[in-house]
């Protein structure tokens, strides 16, 4: 056997296992309560578009509102680390993008995960060199996104559809959609080996401040309102049916993060920076920091009709089977905290 047709069975067990225990823990006397966990285990990436996970972990929001239970980190530089994670039982719960989370949910017939906050919205962006202007320019260029099927790419393929482009998986079509690490972008758009990019903040700035380009296309553009989903909190089912204290404890912290970044700036960017920083080994410099924060919102509201046309969009540029994504939604948690608060509540 290969080595990716094993890694592809693992996988396929850690779902069945996954949903195994879910489907077992939906069962059991709703009356019981259950003991705490020993620690709830968090994924995030140490990304600006997870600005207010980064904040609930280093103001101490997450661990003051679990009070004697402890909580241990993990960090992730793609979706799909972060659901194999989630999937294989190394972590709890994790903020991460869309279209990894329905991806999640379509694998596991809708039983591994629920959505229970929207955490950002905005900060993506079609990125060009000089001399394309119009999206007739873009005939026969090469444009990068993050990864095959991310969401990037998705609204990336979806758009040049639009234009009545043809874009293929393996990077043939009208224009060639070359899936890269953001960072690697970054050096292959300054060398010139590509046109563009589909990329979420900071590289969007980055590419423009570092790069030389400009955008052509603002994805909060094509939204209704300029609000479309970038990252949220999804949780293993099991783990939301077992221990909804903890689930609850961490969105009371959620909460007090995104408080924090949207009240006070330029102190929840420096936290965050410093975090960053402390991750990958390098800050992201003040300017920045300072264009990226500004394209995004950070909010509560998991603004779910994006989080439908991304799957539709998914499903018709071939990346995605039909799905069903009634029940991806776990937000009863959310509204109460929110009501108690007198907040207005989220919808899905």
């Amino acid at each position: 056997m290969s080595n990716g047709s094993r890694a592809a069975m693992i996988f396929a067990i850690a779902i069945i296992l996954l949903v195994l225990v879910a489907s077992l823990s939906g069962c059991s006397n709703g009356e019981t309560e259950s003991a705490a966990p020993s620690v709830v285990r968090l994924g995030y990436f140490p990304n600006v578009t997870h600005a207010p996970a980064i904040l609930g972990v280093t103001e101490g929001y997450f661990q003051e509102e679990l009070g004697d239970v402890p909580l241990t980190t993990n960090t992730f530089n793609a979706g799909t680390e972060a659901t194999e994670a989630l999937f294989s039982g190394a972590i709890d719960m994790t903020f991460i993008g869309p279209n990894p989370a329905i991806n999640a949910f379509a694998q596991s017939n809708g039983e591994a995960i629920r959505i229970v906050s929207g955490t950002t919205s905005g900060g993506a962006a079609l990125v060009v060199r000089e001399g394309i202007n119009t999206p007739a320019d873009l005939a026969g260029t090469k444009l990068a996104t993050p990864s095959l099927g991310n969401t990037q790419d998705v609204a990336l393929r979806a758009w040049l559809a639009d234009q009545g482009y043809a874009t293929t998986l393996e990077g043939g079509g009208d224009v060639f959609i070359l899936p890269q690490s953001n960072a690697q972008t970054l050096e292959t758009f300054r060398s010139g080996d590509i046109d563009g990019a589909w990329v979420p903040e900071p590289w969007t700035t980055r590419l423009v401040l570092e790069g030389g380009g400009h955008v052509l296309v603002d994805e909060a553009d094509l939204w209704p309102e300029g609000q479309f989903v970038t990252t949220h909190l999804i949780v293993a089912t099991s783990f939301l049916n077992e221990h909804p204290d903890q689930v609850r404890a961490v969105l009371r912290g959620l909460i007090r993060a995104v408080d924090f970044a949207n009240e006070q700036p330029q102190e929840a960017q420096a936290a965050a920076n410093a975090n960053i920083e402390q991750i990958t080994g390098k800050a992201l410099a003040p300017e920045t920091i300072s264009g990226a924060w500004g394209n995004l919102t950070f909010t509560l509201d998991p603004i779910a009709s994006s989080l439908r046309e991304s799957a539709d969009d998914a499903i018709a540029v071939g990346l995605l089977e039909p799905v069903d994504l009634d029940g991806i939604y776990a937000l009863d948690i959310l509204n109460e905290i929110l009501r108690e608060e007198g907040r207005p509540e989220v919808s899905e």
